[in-house]
């Protein structure tokens, strides 16, 4: 890893700290592998949501806890906790991503025959320097209630469970996402 690198996480815009890390990795949602560099491994169940009129729900954008924005441009997409199935992974995404405006009565249908799987090699974009190994569990889906326009949503405390509540109120965490209808044809992912 580049020296420098370290450096930047949680103070290069966009970026999450090392407080953020050590508790993906307590939650068992991300491993590091025992390697120079170390890898950063996960899976991340990818939505396409799609509209009744065919265009794809992409997030553009969010707020962090610190304040920054950081652009997105890119389906609904959640990382997967050990252990959890796709199906799974996809209804708490929604739920956590989407729940503000849906509430608990979300309707969620996953097209059949959607699934697909794709490993991703490339530097992590939360941590600077970091290689990444990202397992994508990409599905399409229905979800009823949303609006037809572009939308924010709030995302409640994302570390709120941990044990690690110290550590916790020093990471950095997504706190708003905003969202928008894109052409499917112009959608690329």
């Amino acid at each position: 890893m580049p020296s420098d690198s370290f450096a930047s996480w949680g103070v290069k815009p966009g970026t999450k700290n090392v407080h953020s890390l050590w508790i993906e990795i307590a939650d068992g949602e991300t491993s590091l592998a025992d390697s120079t560099p170390p890898v950063r491994t996960l899976d991340v169940a990818v939505v396409r949501i799609i509209g009744q009129d065919g265009r794809i729900l992409i997030e553009s954008h969010q707020e962090l806890s610190d304040g920054i924005v950081r652009n997105r441009c890119r389906p609904l997409s959640e990382k997967m906790m050990p252990g959890e199935s796709v199906e799974d992974a996809v209804a708490r995404a929604v739920r956590e991503e989407l729940g503000s405006i849906i509430g608990d009565s979300c309707d969620l249908r996953i097209v059949p025959n959607s699934y697909a799987k794709k490993v991703e090699e490339r530097v992590s974009v939360s941590y600077p320097g970091l290689p990444a190994c990202y397992a994508l569990h990409s599905v399409d889906a229905w979800v009823g209630g949303l609006p037809d326009g572009e939308f924010c949503t709030e995302e409640g405390e994302e570390y709120e469970n941990s044990e690690e509540n110290k550590v916790a109120d020093k990471a950095i965490s997504c706190k708003k996402h905003y969202w928008k209808w894109v052409d499917s044809d112009s959608a690329s992912f």
